[in-house]
């Protein structure tokens, strides 16, 4: 473990509604290492805001911040930490001064739809990113030339981006390691008790497999290949042919594990797609229709009507997570 010459810096940007797990695991990781026998300081950080007032997370927690949109040396790292309402909080003020300081050459990065931010601000096009997996399909559909990923977290050259929640520390042990070596990045989880850190590339969520107690291989792959191809659906003889099976042999799997046919099942998934998309982007019922596969918008009102109870057009009318153009 090498001794810093003086400790690596942190930025933490915060926006309204910042998810509040995200950010503590992560600021966490930092401050432990800090604690470390050796007695060295590793790392310094600086929490900031738009207008330098207390920033509330969407739980209701108010966090004090030490400065506005200050200048930022090149030697610091930024992060941008959000969570629900981001559109709100990626004003043409903060973008342009996000702008402004990742010109300096600086590492900077995102925990979960903090990604977002910097999207809009144009600073990670054709770049390698995650988000939380809730956004994920948000962000795909209003932000194209962004490389969406599943991982817990990824580091594309300078940009690193989280999905949030617990796989911060992820993200920060991973750092640690890079900084100053596995036995720092190994005492601080042993500290934080997190025996089994995980590596870039690692699923945000539990397999199917896991999820649903499928351990047929072929339905199991019936059901992914169902989630990659929502926009344009399979239709189930062309399922059954992939997976190698007849339909009537598909459709008794997903009976028998799954409990509806796979017509429902894949029914469901473009609904919960649409759903997403909805609350939390602007895009209008009619691209929402044509992005979950739907041939006409009076089959998509209907069955999602049929299944939650309200219409696609007063599904829309509520808040938004996400705007096109981040203002």
């Amino acid at each position: 473990m090498s001794a810093p010459d003086a400790p690596k810096r942190y930025a933490f940007l915060l926006i309204p509604g910042y998810s509040q797990l995200g950010f503590s695991c992560a600021l966490e990781a930092l401050s432990l290492a800090n604690r470390h026998p050796s007695g060295q300081q590793f790392y310094a950080w600086r929490l900031l805001s738009e207008s330098g007032a207390p920033v509330a997370a969407y739980n209701g927690v108010t966090m004090m911040v030490d400065d506005t949109l200050v200048d930022l040396a090149r030697d610091e790292t930024l992060v941008v930490c959000a969570g629900e309402n981001v559109g709100k909080g990626s004003s043409k003020k903060v973008l342009n001064w996000l702008r402004r300081e990742v010109r300096k050459g600086m590492d900077f990065g995102a925990l979960s739809s903090g990604t977002y931010v910097l999207a809009c601000a144009g600073l990670i096009r054709e770049k390698r990113v995650t988000t939380h997996w809730e956004y994920k399909s948000a962000l795909a559909e209003v932000l194209p030339d962004v490389i969406m990923e599943d991982s817990i977290f990824s580091v594309d050259g300078r940009v690193f981006t989280s999905a949030g929640g617990a796989a911060s520390m992820d993200l920060m042990l991973y750092r640690i390691k890079e900084d100053y070596g596995i036995d720092l990045a190994t005492w601080v989880a042993d500290q934080m008790v997190y025996t089994d850190p995980r590596v870039p590339g690692h699923a945000q969520r539990m397999s199917l497999q896991r999820g649903t107690q499928v351990r047929n291989a072929k339905l199991v792959l019936a059901m992914q290949i169902m989630e990659n191809n929502i926009e344009d659906p399979l239709t189930p003889d062309e399922i059954s042919g992939v997976v190698g099976l007849s339909t009537r042999q598909l459709e008794r799997l997903f009976a028998k594990y799954v409990g509806v046919s796979p017509k429902r099942h894949y029914l469901h998934l473009r609904l919960e797609k649409a759903r997403n998309l909805l609350r939390q982007t602007e895009l209008s019922v009619t691209d929402i229709c044509v992005a979950c596969g739907f041939k006409s918008l009076s089959h998509f009102s209907k069955s999602y009507r049929a299944t939650y109870g309200i219409s696609p057009g007063h599904e829309s009318t509520g808040n938004k997570l996400l705007w096109r153009d981040g203002t």
